[in-house]
């Protein structure tokens, strides 16, 4: 975990809290601090983040000498402009229900965000919303209650403005959000960065297995790295890491992109950022990125929703039969082979459902798919993906829930031909610098590109059966060199 520096206008500011070494006047701080390869996480308490005020400095510094500032001073811009903020249908909703389920008759209204949690039941996943928006320990929001996007304004509150009950919430909001500042380290010795490693229990095809995610955490404590897992509901720890590796499939509009975002916003290293996540997760941005910088791929067409499709029109243009994708599938789900005007209907009324444009690509069928790991424009690992098995798609998912799928050999890079090597490298080089898979196929003796993914499988027994151990090193070595490059 980072060490933490509370920055307070008056130290007098923390008398109703426990007592705690890790507070300081922003003046000292602003006077005293100086850059250091340690890494701090300073919360910057100060009742006035006006512009070039102390408190202001306070965050502006504490970045500029390599600590984790919070808020950040893009936040503390945001809300001095007071930036608009917009709900979902479905939070404005679940607020809408709030309002008269407590039967507020005021048009406005107001509540206090503390670390993202509220005291309002109910409300938590607004609170989380607009914080993950306004990262800032106390915020003021004020609704109105008369208008379909209730979110009249986000304001920062002071400490020494807050009532003896918000000061019990706030200082139990606190101790989740950093529990450094209260309790003595349980590890015996201090490590060097703390790393989150943010994974879904419950999900039915993870990017890593068990195995792999146990290896990831002794690899890292051998490396002087304070790994731990973290889920969805850390969201409001997050700031507490010096960096983000994310081993949850990754989507837009979903708790890893958010994640990825925030600590973007917080210069936090995170693999994938979301730039990566963006680039990637997009069948139909990958298209035309590719076509663009001319980088191989099958055939490929846009079907839209609001066009009169035919098997007849499509076929002419990329073959028969072709594959139906919806934008964001992933681990073969959202694909439909079509090979007929009853297919491609029946096939449409399902994927539409999901997105308004899909993708046809050419159908390409091999007995494997090269997937080549990229890491910082270098590649990792190269494995073999077969068929399942009687089945045109690596994984097979049945009616009854179970899937099949086909077999992996891993292979040294040494020995995959060099047009994959060259074509998976140029292909990551126009989505960024972080851990991607490159789906390839081989047809007539040429590499096509079918997909890049961000947060590529990592499975112990299968991606690392060549490097073993070493696969893990080198991807905790690069938060490494990324984090040592920030203190120079």
């Amino acid at each position: 975990m980072n060490n933490v520096i509370i920055l307070l206008d008056n130290l007098s500011d923390w008398k109703p809290y426990y007592e705690t070494n890790s507070i300081s006047s922003v003046s000292d701080y602003l006077k005293h601090r100086s850059s250091s390869k340690s890494t701090k996480l300073v919360l910057n308490l100060s009742n006035d983040y006006s512009y070039n005020s102390e408190g202001y400095y306070g965050s502006l510094l504490a970045q500029a000498r390599g600590d984790n500032a919070f808020p950040s001073v893009k936040t503390i811009n945001k809300l001095e402009t007071g930036a608009g903020l917009r709900m979902d249908i479905n939070l404005q909703k679940c607020c809408y229900q709030w309002i008269l389920k407590n039967n507020i008759q005021t048009d406005t209204w107001h509540f206090y965000i503390y670390f993202g949690l509220c005291q309002e039941k109910g409300l938590e996943k607004i609170a989380r919303f607009i914080f993950d928006q306004y990262p800032c320990p106390i915020l003021r929001v004020e609704l109105n209650t008369r208008t379909k996007n209730q979110i009249e304004s986000v304001k920062y509150v002071s400490l020494k403005d807050l009532q003896e009950e918000q000061q019990d919430f706030f200082a139990n909001a606190l101790d989740r959000f950093n529990k450094k500042v209260w309790r003595t380290p349980r590890m015996p010795k201090a490590f060097r960065y703390s790393l989150g490693i943010l994974h879904d229990p419950s999900e039915a095809f993870p990017p890593s297995n068990k195995k792999a995610i146990q290896k990831f955490l002794e690899i890292a404590k051998k490396m002087n790295i304070n790994a731990e897992l973290i889920t969805e509901e850390d969201v409001t720890r997050l700031l507490e890491f010096d960096a983000l590796f994310i081993r949850s499939t990754t989507s837009l509009n979903h708790f890893t992109f958010h994640f990825a975002q925030k600590a973007e916003q917080n210069d936090i290293v995170v693999i994938d950022d979301p730039t990566s996540i963006i680039r990637c997760t997009n069948k139909v941005f990958l298209k035309e990125l590719l076509a663009k910088e001319k980088v191989p791929a099958p055939l490929s067409t846009l079907v839209f929703q609001s066009n009169q499709n035919s098997f007849e029109e499509i076929s002419e243009q990329i073959g028969s039969p072709f594959i139906l994708k919806i934008p964001d599938g992933s681990f073969s789900h959202g694909m439909k082979k079509v090979n007929s005007e009853e297919t491609l209907q029946a096939a449409l009324a399902v994927l539409f459902q999901d997105s308004a444009i899909l993708l046809a690509q050419e159908f390409t069928p091999t007995d494997f798919d090269w997937r080549i790991g990229v890491l910082n424009g270098e590649p990792l690992y190269a494995c073999k993906y077969y068929m399942a098995k009687g089945h045109w798609q690596i994984y097979q998912h049945l009616d009854s829930g179970k899937s099949n799928s086909g077999l992996v050999d891993t292979i040294p890079i040494y020995q995959v031909p060099q047009d994959v090597l060259r074509t998976a490298l140029k292909a990551t080089s126009l989505i960024g610098k972080g851990l991607y898979g490159v789906d390839l196929k081989v047809v007539n003796g040429k590499a096509v590109v079918i997909e890049v993914n961000d947060n590529p499988s990592i499975d112990h027994g299968i991606e690392d059966a060549i490097l073993g151990d070493d696969l893990y090193y080198r991807i905790l070595s690069y938060f490494i060199r990324v984090l040592e490059q920030r203190t120079l």
